[in-house]
């Protein structure tokens, strides 16, 4: 029967950060820094909301969008980070994580034989959705631009079908942003064509020098927010994501999220207002121990002579292979993972324009990213 399953589903495969992570984790002592996973718990106050929701009974199904109070919430908290004003009632929908939102937005606006651009490289979860919608994900080489997406390089991709510009900053996997002024650029150039902006700023919270800025500033009734608590709260499991945008999209989006999940955990939504309120500044504790490993890493990394962009925010570095090491990327990071016993993330997990790069989280302690690093540069100097 398996000749009856949807094509477009058969030709999509598991993502590639997941498949090495699966393939190397069973390696006894293996040293990881491949989930983008933070190593914090979810603080106690927004666990303890949590079960106080569930002593409540507060555990049957709330409004589509999610609770009013949070969705308030929601918007209290972007206008006062970042500038962003939305309408509680009707340009915000709480969702089943980022992912979902991703999801239902490009489900939304995308149409067959529609294309949609992408930094490459990139992370991989909008492709296959993308893909499924019968629409085009076209790749842009962003590697001789100091990883940034910026409009000299949108510019020449954009056609008749272009649908819609992917904007993730700061990125996974580069950890590296985009500037008010680059974004507004891209704003200024689109304002007048008939293209979306999907901006998934779920790494918002953790920016290291400069402040993030959301291209919504400039371009609100084109875009398409994306944000959530996963990496802001280390809220991962919780699965509670954000998505904004003017109602005239919010009232079709909604319809695909009612048919998805009718609405977001009830109990997690609990906790994600005590996080969005009592904890609107939880991230900045986490963001200094960051900036703490960021320095630490990008200090052993270029001292082996290996070739990096300084991440501007998220928890990241995407690192040039030696052009000395002929292996793809792929096979250096199994033989690193089964030699040294330090997992990473093979660039071409993140598009072809990965390849020959590898992905490196510091989302751990100081101690394992000592280790780990004295590993990698052991193993760099046996393969000279």
């Amino acid at each position: 029967m398996e000749h009856l399953i949807n094509q477009r589903v058969k030709s999509i495969e598991i993502s590639g950060i997941r498949k090495f992570f699966n393939l190397v984790a069973d390696i006894d002592d293996l040293i990881s820094f491949t989930i983008g996973q933070p190593d914090f718990p979810t603080p106690d106050h927004v666990k303890a909301a949590g079960i106080r929701a569930i002593e409540d009974g507060f555990t049957s199904y709330t409004h589509n969008a999610g609770m009013l109070e949070l969705r308030k919430a929601a918007t209290q908290f972007v206008e006062k980070k970042y500038d962003l004003q939305y309408q509680p009632e009707t340009e915000v929908i709480v969702t089943m994580g980022a992912s979902e939102a991703i999801d239902i937005a490009f489900r939304t606006i995308l149409t067959e034989g529609s294309e949609v651009l992408l930094p490459g490289p990139i992370y991989p979860g909008y492709e296959p959705i993308i893909r499924m919608m019968g629409a085009s994900p076209v790749h842009v080489d962003i590697r001789d631009n100091q990883f940034r997406f910026t409009l000299e390089i949108i510019k020449p991709f954009i056609t008749d079908k272009t649908r819609c510009i992917v904007l993730p900053y700061p990125s996974n996997p580069t950890g590296v942003s985009l500037s008010s002024t680059e974004l507004k650029e891209i704003a200024d150039f689109i304002k007048d064509k008939d293209i979306f902006i999907l901006a998934d700023e779920i790494y918002s919270e953790l920016t290291f020098e400069q402040k993030h800025t959301s291209i919504a500033r400039f371009l609100k009734e084109k875009t398409i927010v994306i944000n959530g608590l996963s990496k802001s709260h280390s809220m991962t499991g919780w699965r509670i994501g954000f998505l904004f945008a003017p109602e005239y999209l919010t009232k079709h989006i909604l319809k695909v999220h009612q048919y998805n999940v009718s609405c977001a955990n009830s109990i997690a939504q609990k906790a994600a207002y005590e996080a969005l309120t009592a904890g609107i500044n939880d991230a900045a504790v986490m963001k200094v121990e960051y900036s703490k490993r960021r320095e630490y890493v990008y200090q052993r990394l270029t001292s082996m002579g290996l070739d990096v962009v300084k991440p501007d925010g998220a928890f990241y570095f995407f690192v040039k292979i030696p052009d000395a090491i002929t292996l793809n990327s792929f096979d250096f990071a199994l033989k690193l993972a089964n030699e040294s016993r330090v997992a990473v993330v093979p660039g071409s997990a993140f598009s072809e324009y990965g390849e020959g790069y590898f992905r490196l989280s510091f989302a751990c302690s100081m101690d394992h990213l000592e280790q780990g690093l004295n590993k990698i540069e052991s193993f760099f100097n046996q393969m000279k």
